[in-house]
């Protein structure tokens, strides 16, 4: 199944970290889920007042970083998915060259 978001609504994969603190495993249930993820898919971007259109900053592939309840979250073939709108990303992760 292939989902396409519409306007300037983007779909996120979460980015999963494996942080262990003073060697204390800390069961699933506890732990907060991650602000960081993939972009997977994005709309065609929003519209302005003319009519025009308004091009999102985000592309596929960008690793974004996203507040704590931004977007919801959908199950796509058994898996989790977040649908966010462009205003919910803080910020693009980008690598040290």
């Amino acid at each position: 199944m292939k989902i396409k978001p519409l306007y300037d609504h983007i779909l996120v994969e979460r980015i999963e970290e494996e942080v262990k603190k003073g060697g204390i495993i800390i069961p699933d249930t506890a732990k907060e889920k991650p602000q960081q993820g993939k972009i997977i898919a994005v709309g065609n971007g929003r519209k302005d007042d003319k009519g025009n259109p308004i091009p999102l900053e985000v592309k596929k592939g960008d690793i974004i970083l996203f507040g704590k309840y931004a977007g919801t979250e959908v199950k796509i073939e058994d898996k989790e998915y977040l649908i966010i709108k462009e205003d919910d990303i803080l910020g693009i992760v980008e690598k040290d060259k």
